[in-house]
């Protein structure tokens, strides 16, 4: 029984540890992408900022990357750590929302034609 036990209790940590999320302080610009809020911009500033000062020592030190403010902080806590392997389900970060069209034509330059005389 101890064993059955010991085996449903690592089996648990185990799951959930597999989604640990993604390392700030390891994951390429894709992996970062994949965050809720963090695009191709966001995500090489907070390469640049690793690269220039070093790793992360807590989730709220990304709030010093130029960009990333306690809104996103909120939005990513969750899935984000800054020790470990990146974890990254590409279904984490829903699609981006088509653009909406605008209701105003949009102005197409006007093209004069000649007219030709009518054959007679």
């Amino acid at each position: 029984m101890k064993k059955l036990l010991l085996l449903i209790v690592t089996l648990f940590a185990l799951v959930t540890t597999a989604h640990a999320g993604v390392n700030i302080n390891t994951a390429t610009q894709a992996e970062l992408e994949t965050l809720q809020g963090v695009g191709p911009g966001k995500a090489k500033a907070i390469i640049n900022y690793r690269t220039k000062n070093g790793p992360f020592k807590s989730v709220d030190d990304l709030e010093k990357v130029e960009g990333i403010g306690p809104g996103i902080i909120k939005q990513v806590r969750k899935d984000i750590v800054v020790s470990g392997a990146t974890t990254v389900n590409k279904q984490d970060k829903p699609a981006a929302k088509p653009e909406e069209k605008s209701s105003k034509k949009e102005d197409k330059p006007v093209v004069k034609q000649e007219k030709k005389p009518a054959p007679k």
